[in-house]
């Protein structure tokens, strides 16, 4: 879109159950701050938006696991959020969540016109059920062995271990996440958004309109496009997120992926009566900043939702980056293998700037970049201190000493200065350029390339050479030839520093503020704003500059060190929890014949009743329905088992096992239960319902 009346920029919502880490920053957070804060500069209507995400699956278990609630989660990751962003100078217009009353309303209303309408369909199919717990499980609730690595743990939707998209009914040994109980299969009524049908409105809309987006993100969505589309559930079983708004939904909420792309929507209308222009009008251009992960979200689910709802505009772009890893391998928050962004501000004070320099210059912009702390360390100390703020202390420095501070006076250009003037213009329309086509490692190479050009006039012209052995500061009493030469150059390294106020804002917003504060000027001057980008004359004659001071330090080894410990503790805490888990699998019995098995007589029983053995901690006596007959057994899993949730229960019971009296009881057969590595323990069940007595063999 040429020339739009106004911009919507929205940044992919954070997920409120845990920290930021240097991945969503380098994939999202960066580039978004860094366009938004240009269009600023030029003078553009823009709105960012961005707000938590704080609906779904993974907040209930994080809440489940710590004993509190999904509401004390949001809030407690909201904040944290909230104050790294700020931290970090990335900026929003408004920052909201989607527990907003705001949002509920919006997201309520935006599915019923979709219900009323009739743009969903309702299926009934089988889902994974948990019948102890009495609830139907989502993806996230249903953990087992994965079925292309071997992996423990997996989810019902991803092997967080290899990465592999998976579905329930894939995993091996599937159990609760809730209970641990073996789930079943029970019938539940959904809605689903037929994508289906919007395939043909995708496919022109993004493959022959939208060739211009970046390769990754246009490969995907041809991908999914042709693979086919199939209908998605926009709702779910689940008690913690928007309910269903229409008459059959209780029980349910909507999907976090159909609730919380609507957040940005609900979030313009919390920052403005006027949401409608940047929304509706189709004069708006509306950029979504997003990572790898959430390109089909946004490029495919999002825009069919606004289709089908009518009255929206469509992205215009998503330049979504790619993955950040950590020191060459995948940043994973269950491992704790991540740099967080809450973490670096405590540890690096002062050095926000450092951090967003290195995550746009080493962006993942096309494919998977890989962040070091070595690379950090050089890239702060031979790029920022030696390069940005090596030129504009000499600039100052020199300044003061030959001219007490004061801005002196711009003789006759000769061909050099010239030539290293058109330099100068030139960084403007190319750095203008990699901006708006999301090109932004690209860009800050441009803004570096002023100090570069500066750096290079400096050496090449010596002007402490020219100024001759006295050494006395001169501005307005009469001055050599040489020294007129030396005002000249430092007239012009003054006028490129001004440039680099303006150039490194976008980019570096702290080291802006700061180095406008050297030169003595407002921060919102009107000559260094971004028309001024490429003049020469932006500080008059005469102006007083500040007293010169380090924009930046040098970054040591120690420090460096320290960050690598805390890596390689995370490593080693990870593969002591491997192998502690790996030590507490027993190992195998001696073998035995098969005459030995056969002599077990194993049953499938039935509890009849279950109580506490008095004065115990452990035991609890079953009466149990063997088929055979009707029996008492005592079992130690009180401390695993309540008497209520064992009652009806089918088990497996040896049955000839010799009779034992314990606390007065005569015990007569074996509950078999699993246990895992960690001693939990679980009821060993048919797959169905199964006459007492029949014979496990």
């Amino acid at each position: 879109m040429n020339n739009p009346k106004r911009y919507l920029v929205t940044s992919a919502l954070p997920y409120a159950n845990g920290p930021l880490h240097i991945g969503h920053l380098a994939g999202v957070y960066v580039p978004s701050d860094i366009y938004t804060r240009y269009l600023r500069m030029r003078g553009r209507d823009v709105v960012s938006v961005c707000g938590s995400d704080e609906h779904g699956v993974p907040i209930t278990i994080k809440a489940r696991k710590e004993g509190t609630t999904p509401q004390a989660i949001v809030d407690r990751y909201h904040k944290l959020i909230r104050g790294s962003f700020e931290g970090l100078g990335i900026h929003f217009d408004i920052y909201s969540r989607t527990t907003s009353q705001t949002h509920a309303e919006t997201a309520s209303e935006f599915f019923k016109k979709l219900y009323e309408e009739g743009k969903f369909i309702e299926q009934t199919t089988e889902q994974y059920y948990d019948e102890e717990a009495g609830t139907f499980l989502a993806d996230r609730y249903i953990v087992g062995t994965c079925p292309k690595c071997g992996a423990e743990g997996a989810y019902g939707d991803q092997c967080e271990k290899c990465g592999s998209t998976l579905s329930p009914d894939e995993l091996l040994n599937p159990h609760s996440a809730v209970s641990g109980s073996v789930p079943v299969k029970r019938e539940t009524k959904h809605w689903y958004l037929p994508l289906d049908q919007y395939e043909g409105f995708l496919r022109e809309w993004i493959l022959e309109g939208h060739k211009e987006w970046k390769s990754n993100v246009y490969g995907q969505c041809k991908s999914w496009l042709d693979g086919g589309l199939q209908p998605r559930a926009v709702s779910r079983d689940l008690d913690w997120g928007i309910p269903v708004p229409v008459k059959g939904g209780e029980g349910k909420v909507l999907y976090v992926w159909f609730d919380a792309p609507i957040g940005y929507i609900s979030f313009t209308k919390e920052l403005t009566e006027k949401w409608g222009e940047y929304w509706q009008d189709s004069e708006t251009k509306l950029v979504e900043f997003i990572g790898k992960d959430n390109i089909v979200f946004h490029c495919i689910v999002f825009p069919a939702m606004l289709k089908a709802h009518g009255g929206f505009i469509l992205p215009e772009n998503v330049p979504a980056n790619e993955f950040l890893n950590l020191e060459g391998e995948k940043i994973s928050t269950s491992r704790n293998w991540a740099v967080w962004a809450h973490e670096y501000l405590e540890d690096f004070p002062g050095k926000q700037d450092v951090l967003r320099y290195v995550l746009c210059a080493n962006a993942p912009e096309t494919k998977d970049n890989d962040f070091t702390w070595k690379d950090f360390q050089a890239r702060n100390n031979s790029e920022l201190v030696a390069i940005l703020g090596n030129f504009v202390n000499r600039a100052l420095v020199l300044t003061h000493k030959y001219f007490d501070g004061r801005v002196p006076a711009r003789g006759e250009l000769n061909d050099y200065d010239r030539a290293t003037i058109a330099e100068l213009e030139a960084i403007r329309p190319s750095l203008e350029r990699n901006i708006e086509t999301y090109h932004f490692r690209e860009a800050l190479k441009d803004a570096m390339n002023i100090a570069r050009i500066g750096n290079k006039y400096l050496a090449d012209t010596e002007p402490w050479k020219l100024w001759g052995s006295g050494g006395e500061k001169l501005l307005h009493v009469e001055q050599s030839g040489s020294q007129a030469r030396v005002a000249t150059i430092l007239n012009l390294a003054l006028q490129i520093t001004a440039n680099l106020a303006i150039a490194i804002e976008p980019f570096m917003p702290f080291t802006a503020e700061k180095l406008k504060k050297l030169l003595h000027v407002e921060q919102s001057a009107p000559q260094l704003s971004w028309e001024g980008l490429g003049q020469i004359n932006l500080l008059p004659e005469g102006h007083q500059i500040d007293t010169p001071e380090l924009l930046f330090e040098k970054i040591e080894d120690d420090a460096i060190q320290r960050q690598l410990d805390k890596l390689a503790q995370s490593k080693s805490q990870n593969m002591e929890q491997e192998t502690t888990v790996e030590q507490q699998i027993e190992p195998m019995k001696g073998l035995i014949t098969y005459d030995d098995f056969t002599k077990m007589d194993i049953r499938v029983s039935t509890i009849l009743s279950a109580e506490r053995v008095p004065k115990t901690q452990k035991l609890l006596k079953l009466s149990v329905d063997t088929g055979i007959d009707k029996r008492e057994i005592v079992s130690g899993i009180a401390e695993h088992f309540t008497p209520e949730e064992l009652v009806g229960k089918q088990v497996l019971v040896l049955t000839n096992l010799e009779p034992r009296e314990l606390r007065g009881i005569l015990s007569r057969g074996m509950i078999l239960m699993g246990q895992d590595p960690d001693g939990k323990l679980h009821l060993l069940q048919p797959d169905s319902a199964t006459v007492p007595g029949a014979s496990v063999s």
